[in-house]
């Protein structure tokens, strides 16, 4: 299934580059998890700050059954390096869901280690 991606921008034009690399982006997530139901990405063109340029944020909110992933920390001068950041981002996080479903799913069948016995006493050492 093609994972349905919404990209919007604020406070700039859109652009056809940044939204194929988006859209690129977020079809690589598939390969992560099969189960994603959608994903949805906001690119912002900041005001301007006084020490450096206008720093774009980009936040990206990830739903999948059961869980809603965000990267909403990522801010950076380059659009595409803001972009590849927050999915990165995101892909750790959702990473991390999977192997945690991964154990879940695991853990049912196996059973807990048994609780480790005393070793017998040396008979060597014993007197």
């Amino acid at each position: 299934m093609k994972l349905p991606v919404h990209i919007q921008f604020h406070g700039m034009e859109p652009s056809d580059a940044l939204e194929a690399s988006a859209r690129a982006h977020a079809h690589k997530l598939e390969s992560f998890a099969s189960d994603l139901m959608a994903c949805r990405v906001a690119i912002d063109l900041e005001q301007k700050h006084q020490h450096q340029g206008r720093p774009y944020s980009v936040r990206i909110d990830l739903t999948m059954p059961g869980h809603e992933l965000v990267a909403n920390r990522v801010q950076h001068e380059d659009v595409y390096v803001a972009l590849r950041d927050a999915f990165d981002s995101i892909k750790r996080q959702l990473e991390d869901v999977v192997r945690r479903r991964r154990d879940r799913e695991q853990r049912p069948g196996v059973p807990p280690p048994a609780a480790s016995e005393p070793e017998p006493p040396d008979e060597a050492g014993a007197q």
